[in-house]
């Protein structure tokens, strides 16, 4: 039994406040209620995209026999039934359900699935237009902002929970050990099942997708930055997989010194910070440092980590390719081959 306290702002002494027990009033009071209205606000815009995703991913024989699988949560990304999910969700899913927030049930077909991000896209037949999110641009994200989680943990579904972006440019490694980068950190409860849900900013608009958290620490969360889920979900939906090459770097967007943009003439005013090296990849090959900081390949800018795997497409494997970078204070060019990512450890 919960106990329930009853009471009286008169036994308090302090007319309307209870002061002590938490009730806030004149200016803090306004800021809780402009919080409160734009947590619920952005809750109510986001809901009614959000889906729990049911999966069966073994039979025991014919049809209508038991299943073993799991759940997680989902989103729509257009108004023809597109929606955006974790991979490890539905990886070797052979049913998968989607119960839509208006309580209705429907059957998901895999469009196409990217383990190296950990997003795959599914599709309804919805019967007509659903609600659907729209992405915010994630390189404009900034610690400390709003960052509202809407999901079915624990199968508890439409569930909200609130928050901030804690930090920026972290780095998680996926199911298949490849390293994501530029991952959002945040502090919005997520539990088992929030996983493929959004996490949106004050408008509504998506600025990550919910994947994972670590045990057993407490408010330590993680989502895929949306330019990133925005860019995987186009080719999906275009040809099912993506086609990528590797060079073997986990990075970090990094701003760069003033003084070196202008003593090199660099066209940008951040570049790629080579975190770590993978052994015996094509990064190390072609001598890369922990430490360098990427500005373009083959004659391409490269202001983001999102913009380096851009560009490391499946046309460059085995293609000798050049590699700008700043080394210190000096401007340097260095050849690296990329390979296919398929089995690699990083990007």
């Amino acid at each position: 039994m919960i106990a329930q306290l009853n009471h009286d702002p008169a036994d308090v002494g302090v007319s309307g406040a209870m002061v002590g027990i938490g009730y806030a009033s004149g200016a803090d009071g306004g800021l809780l209620d402009a919080y409160s209205s734009a947590v619920s606000g952005a809750a109510e815009r986001a809901r009614g995209a959000v889906v729990h995703i049911e999966v069966g991913v073994s039979g025991r024989g014919g049809a209508g026999s038991p299943q073993e699988g799991g759940s997680g949560s989902g989103f729509f990304i257009s108004p023809d039934g597109y929606l955006l999910t974790n991979s490890h969700v539905v990886h070797g899913a052979r049913t998968m359900r989607v119960s839509l927030a208006d309580g209705g049930r429907l059957d998901a077909d895999l469009v196409g699935e990217d383990p190296f991000t950990d997003l795959a896209v599914l599709r309804v037949s919805p019967g007509e237009a659903v609600d659907h999110l729209e992405f915010a641009d994630s390189d404009r994200i900034r610690p400390g902002q709003i960052a509202i989680a809407i999901g079915s943990p624990m199968g508890f579904q439409q569930t909200v929970t609130a928050g901030i972006v804690s930090g920026l440019g972290r780095s998680l490694r996926a199911a298949s050990g490849r390293l994501i980068d530029n991952i959002i950190q945040t502090d919005a409860a997520l539990n088992p099942g929030n996983s493929g849900g959004p996490l949106v900013d004050s408008r509504g608009c998506v600025i990550g997708v919910n994947t994972a958290i670590i045990r057993p620490a407490q408010g330590i969360c993680f989502a895929i930055a949306s330019n990133t889920a925005r860019w995987v979900a186009g080719w999906l939906i275009k040809d099912g997989r993506i086609g990528r090459s590797m060079i073997g770097v986990a990075g970090q967007t990094v701003p760069l010194l003033r003084k070196l943009v202008l003593h090199h003439h660099v066209g940008q005013d951040t570049g790629v910070l080579v975190a770590g090296v993978e052994p015996s990849s094509p990064g190390e090959g072609a001598g890369l440092e922990i430490g360098d900081v990427i500005i373009g390949l083959d004659g391409h800018p490269t202001p983001t980590v999102d913009s380096l795997h851009k560009l490391l497409t499946g046309e460059r494997i085995g293609a000798r390719t050049a590699v700008r970078i700043l080394r210190g204070v000096a401007l340097v060019t260095t050849t690296v081959v990329p390979r296919d990512i398929a089995g690699a450890g990083s990007g």
